[in-house]
C-alpha cells in the first residue's frame, strides 16, 4: 500500500481506532474501579504495532493515574489459558485488552474468563452474551456503514486504488450492568451518563 491517501494497486477499505483508544479504556476502568491499584494490560507482541504503540500509551496512561501496570504478552491459546490465574496471583484489581485480531477473535473466551475469575475487564469490543463487563472501541456499525459505502461505489464503477482508506472515528462506551452487579460493582452514574449502550 503507497499510503492510506492514495493506496494504490487494488486495495482500499476501512481503518478502525485501536492503539488511540487504549489509554482511555484504562482510565475508563479506573473510573468504574477507583480502588484497584494494581491492573493489568492484555497485549499480543506478535502483533507489532498494536503491541508497542498500545504498551506505550497505556503505560504513560498509568504512570499518569499512579496505577501499577503488568505488561502480559499473550500470543497462543495456551498463553490465554494461563494469564488469568497470572491476573490473580498480581492481585490486580481490573484488566485492559488490547486491540487486534487475536483478542478481537476471542472476545467469547476472554469475556468468560473474567467473569469466571471476577476480574473487570474493558476491551475494544465486549461480548455481550458471555457476560463482558465492558468496552470501549470503534463503533462497528459505522465501520461497517463505510465499508457498504465503498462497496457500493466500487460497484458503480470506481477503481479502489483510487479511494482514500477511510478512517471510522466514532468510538462507543458500552457498559454491563447485569455484570457489574455480579462482581459486585456499583457503577458511577458518570459513566453511565456517557454510555452509548447500558445493557440491563
Amino acid at each position: 500500500m503507497a499510503s492510506l491517501n492514495r493506496p494504490g494497486s487494488n486495495v482500499t477499505g476501512v481503518a478502525q481506532l485501536a492503539t488511540e483508544v487504549a489509554p482511555k479504556r484504562l482510565e475508563l476502568l479506573h473510573e468504574m474501579i477507583p480502588k484497584a491499584g494494581i491492573v493489568a494490560l492484555l497485549a499480543d507482541p506478535n502483533d507489532r504495532t498494536i503491541f508497542e504503540n498500545t504498551t506505550r500509551g497505556v503505560m504513560a496512561a498509568a504512570r499518569s493515574l499512579g496505577l501499577e501496570l503488568h505488561v502480559l504478552n499473550v500470543s497462543t491459546d495456551s498463553d490465554l489459558d494461563a494469564v488469568f490465574p497470572k491476573i490473580i496471583e498480581l492481585r490486580a484489581g481490573g484488566l485492559v485488552i488490547s486491540g487486534g485480531q487475536f483478542f478481537n477473535s476471542r472476545s467469547k473466551q476472554l469475556a468468560v474468563a473474567a467473569l469466571r475469575y471476577a476480574v473487570p475487564t474493558i476491551s475494544p469490543y465486549v461480548d455481550l452474551e458471555a457476560g463482558g463487563l465492558m468496552s470501549y472501541g470503534t463503533s462497528i456499525t459505522e465501520a461497517y456503514r463505510l465499508a457498504g459505502i465503498y462497496t457500493g461505489r466500487v460497484l458503480k464503477g470506481e477503481k479502489p486504488a483510487d479511494l482514500p482508506v477511510q478512517q471510522a472515528t466514532k468510538v462507543e462506551l458500552i457498559i454491563n450492568l447485569k455484570t457489574a452487579k455480579a462482581l459486585g460493582i456499583t457503577v458511577p452514574l458518570s459513566l453511565i451518563g456517557r454510555a452509548d449502550e447500558i445493557i440491563e
